[in-house]
């Protein structure tokens, strides 16, 4: 398997899975995402694009549909560590809030309003943010790292 094959199927797997965990954690056990989440999830959704059609297309742009969604992968990693930032008070943060699932005037009403500075989770002190900026910024590296090195002979 060549570097570029891994690099390929990474920067796929990649945004795929976080977009899996993070939609698993709001639907199988309630955490709803704040405005932040779901800005840190668009650029995953962006990445699956190119990062399926490194499986198609014409050999020669390849490597350069796996650098864009690497690319995309790091600017949610970006966003993540923003967020995070927020989380933790190191920065002020937006001052929207977000509230699911509202399609009505008394959904709105009903529906829980969810802060960007407070995370609903954390796993060893790191909340979701944090773990999107690591896997992110860490996997849109390592994608990167493999497609642009060289086979050894």
């Amino acid at each position: 398997m060549t570097r570029f094959t891994i690099a390929r199927a990474l920067a796929l797997l990649i945004p795929a899975g976080l977009l899996g965990g993070a939609l698993a954690s709001q639907y199988v056990f309630g955490l709803p995402p704040c405005e932040m989440c779901h800005w840190q999830r668009w650029p995953h959704y962006a990445a699956l694009v190119p990062a399926l059609g490194a499986f198609f297309a014409p050999e020669q742009l390849r490597k350069l549909l796996v650098m864009l969604a690497a690319l995309l992968v790091a600017v949610s990693g970006a966003i993540g560590a923003f967020h995070a930032g927020v989380e933790y008070g190191w920065w002020q943060g937006v001052t929207a809030c977000a509230s699911s699932g509202a399609t009505t005037l008394e959904d709105l009403l009903n529906a829980p309003l969810v802060r960007c500075d407070v995370a609903p989770w954390t796993l060893f002190g790191i909340s979701l943010a944090g773990y999107n900026a690591i896997i992110s910024l860490g996997g849109a590296t390592v994608i990167g790292w493999l497609a642009l090195g060289k086979d050894q002979p």
